[in-house]
């Protein structure tokens, strides 16, 4: 059975856009960082890129990204990589050799989906309020804030301290990317 060595993930031209209706605040984010933890949390790209997997051990291997096009396979000789084929099979590809076959493909494209677009709003407008200091919240990375409103009058504040760090999770945005969740 084949096993996944390495994978090279490049980075590419160009990042879907923002949804629109976002607030001001979500709006001003950097979005690339957005989509770089979505991409993380899923299999799918939606903005086309050079992705090069090291795979080695006979069989069937499925590419753990998609949509991706194999524009090149080659397999390790023992000094050199020379060109293999690989052959289609049920549900991905067919390795014809254990040695290391080193695969090249274009991952990315088509449109993104409606519940990605939500999932980045949420994520978006999540991240707009890290970092906030105010009444309701604590400063960004406390786990837990006191605030004395009036005499007798206090209100406190308990969180995890992953809070920030589990944005995707805690924005509702995961639930959402669940049918693209990466596996593997």
């Amino acid at each position: 059975m084949p096993e996944l060595l390495k994978e090279t993930e490049a980075v590419p031209a160009a990042w879907p856009d923002a949804p629109a209706g976002l607030s001001a605040a979500a709006a001003a984010l950097d979005a690339v960082p957005l989509w770089q933890r979505i991409e993380a949390w899923c299999r799918f790209r939606w903005t086309p890129r050079e992705v090069v997997w090291i795979v080695e051990g006979m069989g069937e291997w499925t590419p753990p990204l998609a949509p991706a096009t194999v524009t090149l396979a080659e397999g390790w000789t023992g000094a050199v990589w020379g060109a293999v084929t690989l052959l289609p099979g049920p549900c991905g590809l067919f390795l014809p050799t254990d040695d290391p076959c080193r695969i090249t493909a274009t991952v990315g494209g088509g449109d993104v989906p409606p519940a990605v677009l939500e999932a980045f709003r949420r994520l978006a407008e999540y991240s707009a309020e890290i970092g906030k200091y105010g009444q309701w919240r604590g400063p960004a990375g406390a786990t837990s804030s006191d605030f004395n409103l009036s005499e007798g009058l206090s209100h406190s504040v308990d969180r995890p301290a992953t809070w920030a760090a589990r944005a995707l999770i805690n924005s509702g945005a995961a639930d959402l990317l669940r049918p693209y969740r990466r596996t593997a």
